[in-house]
């Protein structure tokens, strides 16, 4: 997710859950906190089960304001991340 007037990188936004993409769930993580690991040439983030299975997420069919500062702080204070506004 972008920030549509900043145009910094908001938000990775992870999705799992469901079957075939059907009812699964948005994991919104806040893009500080993932770290890109050359070896699997990709971005990872590290997070015991515990934490995962209570992280903030989002219906994939609810509708939620992206850019709604009192939710992303909530989001952001989960992780113990520095809001991308600030």
């Amino acid at each position: 997710m972008i920030d549509k007037k900043s145009g910094k990188v908001a938000y990775a936004v992870m999705s799992f859950g469901g079957f075939l993409g059907i009812g699964s769930d948005l994991y919104p993580l806040p893009w500080s906190v993932l770290d890109y690991d050359t070896a699997e040439s990709g971005y990872v983030v590290d997070l015991d089960k515990e934490t995962l299975e209570k992280v903030p997420r989002v219906a994939a069919d609810e509708r939620v304001d992206w850019a709604d500062q009192a939710w992303g702080r909530e989001v952001h204070d989960y992780y113990r991340a520095t809001p991308y506004w600030m």
